[in-house]
């Protein structure tokens, strides 16, 4: 895995044909002979090397285009190649410099010092202890600075404190060494420097004080007079409902104007090093799906970095991982067991090894457009700097296999092909997906990463960067996901994704004034119907039904000349609100989704009303736990996909 660029200048040759022409792979008018292959002057040494150890020609010819066009080196085109084995050419390096060879490194003998993370992005050497003689440096050489290193090691003391190890081997014993410290860096970091910031404390402060003092003189008012509190109550859901309604409707009408995006063009460029995160708990059964959608993103293998990021005592899916035959790209993270076990956590704890200038989060049941990087980066390039994150939608492809993932379907379509993209288009504040997020991997270091003690991190990190001055987007290369079709397990994973909006809006609201300040006055009140009003609205629900339910019998059996005007007007705006409601959720949904998409869902659509008492009674048990238990991570179980991507063979072929 090849984490940097080491500052090679951009090719002489304008495409690989030239390239390829130049040095004689392919023939041309100007072409030497084989035997007369010129090298570039910044691949000589290597080209040399390699020769050197035998490797023939043609092979180094044909990855001197691959580096050529990466912006790599010769040397580690040939280690993702596989043609080189990782052990076996170390080895011969450490005896062309006359070092001992350590194929292991002891975790207990690697010094975890200050700054030693710095090791796992781009490892170059490492102090290791020994109990009974001096300590030694084991380094990793490269080819291309192979007769640098041999002139200073031509003295025998220098020599005598020196070895020569692999990079995986450097990685292995750094992650080990350093386990304790990581993760208690990984839980205490934001808190450390932000506590506000962090969900740790559920009612932070004077929030607690605030919060406690409304509930008591809401009770008290509530008993003193019991018909004006009902009233007051119902005023105030009455208007939160709207506006969810309403904000949805502006966003469908801004889809009927919208013009079709298109992907922005850039020059051709090597591609910078992209982070591939994936966070993986009891995987097992979707590992080999995960691999192969991994080894299917059109981006070259030696400028990936993928890190498969599992719980040290998941012996089952890391047993899975070890299964299968990984590329140098991937590296496998072992998270120590520690509170809380949480998804932002486990990121959290790799986060300060990316070597991406990009990053990435995929979950393990993920299917990925190959293309999704390529439009991403793209974006990112011809953006402002303030864009931090992308979001790519969220296609679920089984929304013909139950009622259930019918409505799951038509909710992800209005969100991410419809609201999302008008949220962002609007320079608005954009609570993110769980999945398919990209970062510029510095500003999201910059800001803290995720927090360990939010169960909804993506929708927190989204409004903390907003808060910070950095905007998201949207791509249109989708990510295909499969919905729970199981009423156990969607209420699962929609508790939990109740609970972590509950925390975020919690944070956000530690200080109100301090929030109008920093988001913004339009922005803010974005955010409260967006995440407050989810919340609200979703509690109230089955409240409203009762009272229309209530006013209807006694509109039928008594007549309205019993009702008040003011009754009778929340009566009209609760049903506009409960059928608007509905009415958008399933426009929004419609118009997401493509032809196909709605053929298959059919007529479920008409389960709408069911659809929301199911999310009311998320919401309730949302509550419940965030006092109970809040840090408690719900997981869905997975398994491998049962449908087929739409158009996935085209997407490959792309």
């Amino acid at each position: 895995m090849t984490c940097r660029d080491d500052g090679m200048r951009l090719a002489e040759y304008p495409d690989d044909i030239a390239f390829a022409t130049a040095i004689g792979i392919l023939p041309g008018p100007f072409a030497p002979s084989p035997d007369e292959q010129p090298v570039p002057p910044r691949f000589m040494a290597e080209a040399r090397l390699f020769r050197r150890l035998g490797l023939s020609k043609t092979l180094i010819a044909r990855m001197l285009v691959r580096a050529n066009r990466n912006g790599t080196t010769l040397e580690a085109e040939l280690l993702a190649s596989g043609a080189l084995a990782e052990d076996i050419y170390y080895e011969a390096l450490a005896e062309i410099l006359h070092l001992p060879f350590l194929k292991r490194l002891d975790p207990d003998e690697v010094e975890d010092m200050v700054g030693a993370d710095v090791q796992l992005v781009e490892p170059t050497a490492v102090r290791i202890r020994h109990p009974f003689r001096q300590p030694i440096i084991a380094i990793i050489p490269s080819a291309k600075r192979l007769d640098y290193l041999s002139d200073r090691l031509r003295s025998p003391l220098l020599r005598m404190k020196m070895a020569v190890t692999t990079p995986s081997a450097m990685r292995t014993a750094l992650w080990q060494a350093g386990r304790d410290r990581r993760l208690r860096e990984s839980v205490d970091q934001l808190f450390g420097a932000v506590p506000e910031a962090s969900a740790r404390i559920t009612l932070w402060g004077r929030q607690g004080f605030y919060t406690g003092t409304m509930l008591t003189l809401a009770l008290v008012f509530a008993v003193l007079n019991p018909t004006a509190a009902i009233l007051l109550l119902h005023i105030v859901l009455t208007v939160f409902f709207f506006a969810t309604v309403f904000i949805r409707f502006i966003a469908l009408l801004a889809m009927k104007r919208r013009k079709k995006n298109t992907r922005p063009a850039l020059p051709a460029a090597r591609r910078p090093v992209y982070s591939v995160f994936v966070a993986l708990y009891r995987e097992a059964a979707v590992v080999p799906q995960l691999i192969e959608t991994l080894n299917r993103l059109e981006w070259p293998a030696t400028r990936l970095d993928i890190k498969l990021i599992c719980e040290a005592d998941d012996s089952e899916t890391l047993d899975a991982l070890s299964a299968m035959r990984l590329g140098r790209q991937y590296e496998i993270v072992e998270v120590p067991p520690g509170h809380p076990r949480t998804k932002p956590k486990a990121l959290t704890y790799a986060l300060g090894a990316a070597c991406g200038d990009y990053l990435v989060i995929y979950d393990a049941e993920d299917r990925v457009d190959p293309m999704q990087l390529e439009e991403a980066w793209r974006s990112f390039e011809a953006g402002p700097a303030d864009i931090a994150c992308l979001q790519a939608p969220l296609i679920v492809t089984n929304g013909q296999e139950s009622r259930l993932s019918a409505l799951f379907a038509m909710e992800y379509a209005g969100l991410f092909r419809v609201l999302l993209p008008r949220l962002a288009a609007a320079r608005m504040p954009m609570p993110l997906g769980g999945t398919s997020n990209h970062f510029r991997t510095r500003i999201l270091q910059e800001v803290g990463g995720w927090d360990p003690y939010n169960v909804t991190e993506d929708a927190d990190l989204g409004l903390r960067l907003y808060r910070q001055g950095y905007r998201c987007g949207t791509i249109s290369r989708p990510t295909y996901e499969e919905a729970p079709t199981e009423a156990r397990a969607w209420t699962g994973q929609r508790t939990r994704w109740f609970k972590g909006w509950l925390q975020t809006w919690l944070v956000l609201m530690r200080r109100p004034v301090r929030l109008v300040r920093e988001m913004g006055l339009g922005p803010s009140i974005v955010f409260q119907v967006l995440i407050g009003g989810l919340i609200l609205s979703s509690l109230a629900h089955p409240l409203i039904l009762a009272y229309v339910g209530l006013i209807s019998w006694q509109l039928f059996f008594q007549g309205a000349y019993h009702l008040g005007r003011l009754e009778l007007t929340l009566f009209v705006l609760d049903i506009v609100n409960i059928f608007g409601s509905y009415a958008a959720f399933v426009a929004l949904g419609r118009a997401g989704m493509t032809p196909q998409e709605r053929a298959a869902i059919g007529r479920r659509w008409m389960w709408t009303p069911v659809y929301w008492l199911l999310v009311s009674k998320a919401a309730w048990r949302a509550v419940i736990e965030l006092r109970s238990n809040p840090f408690s991570w719900n997981k869905t179980s997975h398994r491998p996909a049962q449908s087929k991507v739409p158009g996935e063979p085209a997407a490959a072929a792309g």
